[in-house]
């Protein structure tokens, strides 16, 4: 895990003490409100339906217990005892006094957090795969990227008012578990023969105008990456709109370009960077960095008889592994998912006390590493088998051994109507309704790995464009409807999902999702064949048939 330096700290506390100045001055009504925006924009804090919102940093997803713990010391002291994890590997304490603010940035600065450049138009957290650094399938590590890339981009001051909010998504295995197709630039780290680099994509997003992105370099090589992606921001940034919120993402400068024209323009800009502009960036540099990262100390000790006993005499911790473990690189460990999707809960919340009994297990038995998923869950990506079923026993206790990673039960779901105000419909309680159709464990694994993915407005914060099942709340002369998308993905093989039809009541959801599932039971091969897979070979017409059959 990267540690700051002392220009790292002392930056992170003059800000805070900056931001505490200009709180100060908007309480007192020295500011307005229109005057405060753009500076708590510029401190991860929004205005709310109805408080003020405070998006605190996680780069990469990656915590330990001593941040984790910190992050519950904040709700406790300052919010309501819990937080909400986004699908940016961040956190939002939602009902956070705007006076509080400043102390709550001081208290998360002495375990090195911040919320910089978690809002505006600006590049955001660089998010990247939960399981980097234990996956099997991984070509390298790619966490020392991310944090190249964020002491990059952080405070840059060509790209601290872009056209528009930026973000990155960086993977480094051929499975794609950090949806690099629908971000701003997406990495995949790849190898030709010894030599590490990129491949560099642009132009994806979702929101209004949904795009998958582009390939714009099939081969960056690692000391020229942040003068190749400079070359991309600036010609972004030169030629975005600005005139036209909903036009002024890359996604659109890049669809209307054209992607060759568009990485014609980018190369012409690479080419043209002088050699006193170019970033120097030695592999001195580059290994110090990597140098964080280094695996744990794995403990060589083989637990597999006492973690297979384990699953002979106690068939509920036996589901949680089948479902919620994911292999591990070094022989003898696991990776688990920490389920923040209990039925009838709020997707990616976590109480405070959640939260400090994550931290302790990490510093107890998973090497003190913590990683936060796109998917709105926590894992622990370093777990020694013999710890399985102790930590099981502890995470079931406190409500968080859901056994239903990647299962139709596990959604993402943006906070929608109940805190956001620019939310047209409610995301939360459609979510909590469909997951009581499929709440039986049983029923789920039958089913299989099935994404539904919910947004409560065409900003599309929980991702719907790319659920295999996409949900988008819209408001129809103050009615909420739900329109229903299918066949979206996320991973390698990356799609935006298509509208099956008229929107559908929010009661009426539910059954159609069902309706969705029986058509997929009856129509797939083998138990062995996805949801996503049944779609792409028979077609959507069986599937939307079924949507409305009762409608």
């Amino acid at each position: 895990m990267y540690r700051y330096d002392e220009f790292d700290a002392r930056i992170v506390k003059d800000r805070v003490e900056q931001f505490r100045g200009q709180v100060t001055r908007r309480l007192s009504g020295e500011l307005l409100e229109d005057e405060f925006k753009p500076l708590r924009l510029q401190n991860g804090v929004y205005l709310q339906l109805h408080a003020y919102m405070l998006r605190v940093a996680i780069p990469y997803g990656q915590l330990n217990g001593a941040k984790l713990r910190r992050l519950a010391e904040v709700s406790t002291k300052y919010d309501r005892g819990y937080g909400h994890f986004t699908t940016r590997q961040n956190i939002q304490y939602n009902w956070v006094a705007l006076k509080d603010i400043p102390d709550a940035l001081n208290d998360l600065a002495e375990v090195e957090m911040h919320a910089i450049q978690t809002s505006g138009n600006c590049i955001r957290n660089v998010t990247s795969d939960h399981f980097a650094g234990a996956a099997a399938d991984e070509v390298m590590d790619p966490r020392p990227w991310c944090e190249i890339i964020r002491q990059w981009s952080t405070f840059h001051p060509e790209f601290a008012f872009l056209p528009r909010k930026f973000k990155f998504a960086v993977t480094a295995a051929a499975h794609d578990r950090a949806a690099i197709a629908v971000h701003d630039i997406g990495l995949r780290i790849v190898k030709r023969g010894e030599d590490v680099g990129f491949e560099v994509y642009a132009g994806g997003g979702q929101g209004r105008t949904p795009l998958l992105a582009a390939l714009v370099n099939d081969f960056v090589p690692e000391a020229e990456l942040l003068d190749y992606v400079e070359a991309i921001m600036r010609v972004y940034n030169r030629y975005g709109r600005r005139d036209n919120k909903y036009k002024a993402r890359i996604k659109i400068l890049v669809q209307e370009l054209g992607p060759e024209e568009f990485t014609r323009q980018v190369e012409a800009e690479y080419a043209a960077q002088r050699r006193h502009e170019k970033i120097d960036l030695p592999q001195a540099e580059i290994d110090r960095i990597h140098a964080y990262f280094a695996p744990p100390a794995y403990d060589a000790e083989d637990g597999t008889e006492a973690f297979e006993a384990a699953k002979a005499a106690e068939p509920d911790f036996a589901q949680w592994a089948e479902v919620n473990l994911h292999p591990h690189k070094q022989a003898g460990h696991a990776s688990v998912t920490v389920s923040l999707k209990p039925i009838g809960g709020a997707a990616g919340d976590a109480t405070d006390r959640q939260m400090a009994l994550v931290a302790d297990l990490a510093e107890r038995y998973a090497y003190d590493d913590i990683r936060v998923s796109h998917a709105q869950n926590l894992v622990l990506p370093h777990v020694p088998v013999k710890h399985l079923y102790a930590i099981w026993q502890a995470l079931d206790a406190a409500g968080l051994a859901t056994p239903n990673e990647s299962l139709i039960t596990d959604l993402i779901v943006c906070p929608g109507l109940d805190y956001c105000n620019l939310a047209n419909a409610r995301s939360i309680p459609i979510g909590q309704a469909v997951q009581e159709v499929f709440a039986d464990p049983k029923y789920q694994r039958e089913i299989g790995r099935l994404h539904i993915n919910i947004s409560g407005c065409i900003n599309a914060c929980g991702h719907h464009h790319v659920g295999h099942i996409g949900i988008l709340g819209v408001d129809r002369k103050g009615e909420e409807f739900y329109q229903i998308s299918l066949g979206g993905r996320a991973d390698e093989k990356a799609a935006i999902g298509a509208i099956a039809g008229p929107a559908l009541k929010g009661e009426d959801v539910p059954g159609a999702v069902k309706r969705i599932v029986d058509t997929y039971m009856a129509l797939r091969t083998s138990p062995d064949e996805l949801f996503i897979d049944t779609l792409e070979r028979a077609g959507a017409e069986p599937f939307k048939e079924a949507l409305y059959a009762a409608a």
